[in-house]
């Protein structure tokens, strides 16, 4: 059984100065643990798969497209591949998500 937490998993360097821990790497599919602490955000950016963010703590504010939404706990977004999207966290409280 492979188990993995990202509290001692090694920070991926990304160009949005965030940490993000790979916690599932396959050919097929991957899962990322994203922290945005306090007025952090990631970059404006395009990818070529469809991404999923799933929000595990706090009120990030996400762009797809040129919708913009507040997120709550539990919450789950869809963003399509070659459409900018981006996560941004305007509040006083640190944000965890999944992608």
């Amino acid at each position: 059984m492979k188990m993995k937490n990202y509290k001692n998993s090694e920070n991926q360097q990304n160009p949005h100065n965030i940490q993000a821990v790979k916690l599932y790497d396959q050919k097929e599919a991957e899962i990322i643990h994203l922290l945005v602490n306090s007025n952090e955000s990631l970059k404006p950016h395009v990818t070529a798969v469809d991404v999923a963010f799933y929000v595990l703590e706090g009120k990030p504010t996400v762009l797809i497209g040129d919708e913009k939404k507040q997120l709550e706990k539990d919450d789950l977004v869809e963003s399509p591949k070659n459409i900018v999207h981006c996560i941004y966290n305007h509040t006083k409280e640190k944000v965890r998500m999944l992608s």
